[in-house]
């Protein structure tokens, strides 16, 4: 009895889903699966690809404005205030029309500029200062205090 059943399973399933339509359709549906595969693998390729040659493009930009940076600080190292100014500051030259300030010798400014040798150098001692402390320059700024100093 099995037998004569599985004989019917084995005659129903090929002439009702083995069929010609039903090749078509598997192989079409393979067919139609298989593109796109294809076309998902080739638009990540492309995506990939993208960046790359966004990347490259901004790497460019970068370069070139990194040229034109140099090229503008030829410019300036060429030109003639840089040239004034560099002289200036390393051989002590002055330009037409400038004087020279000489400050008197009590002022702390000339104190300092003036050279004085290791052995006739004296430490100041650490003077208090009549400027308040930072605490209390900020709480006079927030509560008010300098408007009193100033009446």
């Amino acid at each position: 009895m099995q037998n004569r059943q599985l004989k019917r399973f084995i005659y129903h399933v090929r002439h009702r889903y083995m069929t010609m339509n039903n090749a078509v359709v598997l192989i079409a549906a393979m067919i139609a699966i298989s593109w796109a595969w294809a076309s998902v693998g080739v638009v990540q390729k492309n995506y990939v690809l993208q960046r790359e040659v966004d990347d490259k493009r901004r790497q460019q930009q970068l370069v070139e404005l990194e040229t034109q940076n140099l090229a503008f600080e030829q410019l300036y190292y060429r030109s003639d205030e840089y040239k004034s100014l560099e002289v200036r500051k390393r051989l002590g030259l002055a330009d037409p029309g400038e004087s020279v300030l000489i400050l008197p010798a009590n002022t702390p400014a000339a104190k300092l500029d003036q050279p004085t040798t290791q052995s006739t150098k004296v430490q100041p001692a650490v003077q208090p200062s009549n400027e308040p402390s930072n605490v209390q320059q900020w709480a006079n700024f927030l509560f008010g205090g300098n408007e009193r100093g100033l009446k």
